[in-house]
């Protein structure tokens, strides 16, 4: 479970960013301000950009707003004034607000993008809550949440969906309209949820404005580029009908980066600053809580979120710490550097952190929200083993420590959920890769994109090589969408919900293909 902090350090929010202590915590409620605040005029509904709730506990949610009537505006304001706004929020057990069960308000202020963060508490558990806010005269749309079952609870199931990767330029966000529609507890972002890539070349077929043609680095241009995305109506619509649980991958910051090591080799104090910048930015466009509030360019991510006695999950970071990636960041058959024992894609503290939990946990499903691939990804159907080096095979011995510690620890259910790769897989884990014979451990499920690749294919050469080369592997498909979970005390069921197309709107989805593992057993059947 998620700690609420006791007390806010001061020194915590000054940083590269430049938030400070106050306008983070008025954002959040944390603090009382006196004053009006009162709204200013502004063209078109301060709501432009939805509504959210986040990081669900057994007693409340952390809820999310931005002002921005102009979400593309120039400037990254969001065609706010420069001043403090008061925003006024309520939450009810009924969609008409007749049952309002808490009420206050918080203040967006400039330093933050005029982002609000309320941490409701004093809620029931395993519950659903409807939420609203209001500026002025202006009152947003209605969002639904829903707090989780107690820890000591033994609730019989739990539904949620999985994605990752929704690069704008690569397609039309209709998996988002196929997700708000289904039947869930919460949703898991595994990453990838902004790129800071330009949009003058897109898949979409649409002529955009030059502002967005430029790389994202500052926080003006990161904050404009959030407009771009969250502007978009199915995104909206699935951050309003479910609590979501969120991390990030590289491209929030720039592709593949590796601690304080750019891509593009960059002077780390300058790569520092751009990451500092790219954080505040994630902040103030995610429902996260005042822990994940960034210092400068550092954020913790890396938290556990409870559901009652059935599942847990442990949200990783594995970008922050790391290690560079070995012998130059691509695919090698020949890289002995990736099985130094000393590397890590945690970093000490984490992975420390990681294994405790698995001692202490009392969940039946151990479940891991990691970034990329854990399992052996073997490029080559020959004798050789060619694997990227940026994902956990670029990190074997820790990858290698983990699932055993997994193992010797009686972990009873370790299921993995991860993004980044743009196609859907189901496969075993593996206590080593290199022995045919190794014991499986664990299960991965590999989500697609919601569109980043473009339309992509049921097969293609990928396919018919990993699973011609990974025995482990059971299933792959190469198409768009999100991976729909039931889980229930005998079994989890992961659904590969997959799209015909996203270059064009209004695909259909249908489910390409479902694996169960049961209570355990490790390792992943068919369904």
């Amino acid at each position: 479970m998620v700690a609420r902090p006791r007390s806010v350090s001061r020194r915590r929010f000054l940083g590269y960013g430049g938030a400070g202590a106050a306008a983070v915590l008025l954002g959040t409620g944390a603090w009382n301000a006196s004053g009006t605040f009162a709204a200013p005029r502004v063209d078109g509904s301060p709501f432009a950009l939805g509504v959210a709730s986040g990081d669900p506990l057994p007693d409340g949610v952390v809820l999310w707003t931005r002002l921005a009537p102009d979400p593309f505006a120039e400037d990254g304001h969001g065609g706010m004034p420069a001043r403090p706004v008061r925003v006024e929020y309520e939450v009810a057990v009924d969609e008409r607000f007749r049952g309002v069960v808490k009420r206050g308000s918080v203040v967006a202020t400039p330093e933050l993008g005029h982002s609000v963060h309320p941490e409701i508490s004093g809620l029931a558990p395993d519950r659903e809550y409807y939420y609203r806010f209001r500026v002025g005269g202006e009152i947003s749309m209605t969002g639904r949440t829903r707090t989780t079952p107690a820890r000591s609870a033994n609730p019989k199931e739990l539904s949620f969906a999985f994605a990752s990767c929704q690069a704008w330029q690569d397609g039309y966000y209709t998996a988002y309209d196929h997700l708000a529609e289904e039947d869930l507890d919460l949703v898991v972002h595994l990453g990838d949820y902004l790129y800071e890539y330009g949009v003058a070349n897109n898949r979409r077929g649409v002529v955009t404005d030059p502002k967005f043609h430029t790389e994202t680095t500052g926080l003006a241009r990161y904050r404009l580029q959030y407009g771009l995305y969250k502007s978009e109506e199915p995104l909206i619509r699935a951050h309003a009908r479910f609590p979501w649980i969120m991390t990030i991958d590289d491209h929030e910051v720039e592709n593949n980066w590796a601690g304080d090591i750019s891509e593009n080799d960059d002077d780390p104090a300058t790569f520092r600053q751009r990451r500092a910048q790219a954080f505040q930015a994630m902040y103030e466009n995610m429902p996260f809580r005042s822990e994940q509030m960034p210092s400068g360019p550092e954020v913790r991510l890396h938290r556990r979120i409870s559901y009652g006695r059935l599942a847990e999950f442990t949200m990783l970071d594995t970008r922050q710490y790391r290690d560079d990636q070995p012998c130059g960041d691509g695919a090698s058959a020949t890289c002995d550097e990736r099985f130094d024992p000393e590397r890590t894609i945690l970093g000490a503290e984490q992975r420390d952190w990681v294994l405790r939990g698995f001692g202490s946990s009392r969940a039946r499903w151990q479940v891991l929200g990691n970034q990329a691939p854990m399992g052996q990804t073997d490029r080559d159907p020959g004798e050789a083993t060619e694997v990227w080096t940026d994902p956990w095979d670029g990190y074997v011995a820790e990858r290698d420590r983990l699932l055993a510690e997994a193992q010797d620890q009686g972990v009873r259910n370790l299921v993995v959920i991860t993004g980044d790769r743009h196609q859907n897989y189901a496969w075993d884990l593996k206590r080593d890769f290199t022995d045919p014979d190794s014991p499986t451990v664990g299960s991965e499920f590999v989500g697609t994109s919601i569109t980043s690749g473009g339309d992509g294919a049921d097969m293609n050469s990928d396919g018919e090589r990993f699973l011609a080369a990974n025995p482990h592997m059971k299933f792959f498909n190469g198409q768009r969408g999100y991976v729909r979970v039931h889980v229930d005390r005998q079994r989890w069921r992961s659904d590969f919900r997959v799209l015909p197309y996203v270059t064009r709107p209004g695909a259909p989805i249908s489910t390409r293909a479902s694996f169960v593992v049961e209570d355990g057993r490790p390792g992943v059947q068919a369904s």
